[in-house]
């Protein structure tokens, strides 16, 4: 799952993207939409036109579940599962979140991204019940910091495997618009700062770039956005998530040349 205690830290930027990532590395993905009510995975998947059924279509077992998968454009391998715009969050049921998960690996998928709302509604805790591993999104301010850290105890004590008694849910940490300029200056938290509270292996950090908007604009996630450093950091984190031993980068403020100091801008 990708979650965050606090809205609007970039998770179904993150889901999208890392997805596409695992999907472009050659494994068969779905990405789940969990957000039931708003519903944004499907626009910046670039196929809101495409959406005829839905996850609670599925539940309901008013759509089957290969009517309602929507293939993506970009990459072969992947497919989503929008949610709905029109009905209320307490359509969503674990009995059927647990058929559509059960059903999804049964034809094939080898990973399932569910992209959860914020907080800790009924969305969020169904996506986080059956989790395998959390992707926890934040951004380097104090608020979000101390909504992740909610969360965190969340997923020690409220998922499936910690009431079972099983090895807990694995736990990535994923900084989003980092801007190390702006640490230097005060106004960020900076990653250690980040790190000393939440206490969660760092993943990567997704630096502060307008590529991140283009690319939602365009209906295309983030890490297609071939060249920028948002791309790279995502294609930092698939490669981290898959074993691979990848530097951080985008964490160090880039310090003005001779001609910039002398001239300025």
């Amino acid at each position: 799952m990708v979650t965050s205690g606090k809205g609007g830290v970039g998770k179904t930027t993150t889901s999208a993207s890392f997805a596409s990532g695992l999907a472009l590395r050659g494994f068969r993905t779905a990405v789940i939409d969990f957000d039931v009510g708003l519903r944004n995975l499907d626009l910046i998947m670039g196929c809101e036109r495409r959406v005829v059924y839905d996850l609670i279509n599925v539940i309901n077992g008013e759509a089957k579940l290969q009517q309602t998968l929507i293939k993506d454009k970009l990459v072969d391998k992947l497919s989503v599962l929008p949610a709905s715009q029109t009905r209320d969050k307490d359509a969503l049921t674990q009995e059927g979140v647990e058929r559509v998960l059960d059903e999804l690996v049964e034809m094939g998928y080898e990973y399932i991204v569910c992209d959860s709302p914020a907080g800790i509604e009924s969305g969020a805790m169904l996506a986080m019940h059956f989790a395998d591993e959390a992707l926890v999104v934040t951004n380097p301010e104090v608020s979000s910091v101390r909504d992740s850290d909610r969360i965190l105890g969340m997923l020690s004590s409220k998922t499936r495997r910690a009431i079972e008694g099983r090895e807990p849910v694995k736990e990535h940490l994923l900084i989003t618009r980092y801007n190390p300029a702006r640490v230097e200056d005060g106004q960020m938290l900076s990653l250690t700062d980040i790190q000393e509270i939440l206490r969660i292996p760092l993943i990567g950090v997704i630096p502060e770039s307008e590529a991140v908007l283009q690319a939602s604009n365009q209906g295309v996630p983030a890490i297609h956005q071939d060249g920028s450093d948002v791309s790279e950091a995502y294609k930092d984190v698939i490669a981290r998530f898959l074993g691979e031993d990848k530097p951080m980068r985008f964490t160090d403020a880039v310090k003005p040349g001779f001609f910039k100091r002398l001239f300025g801008r």
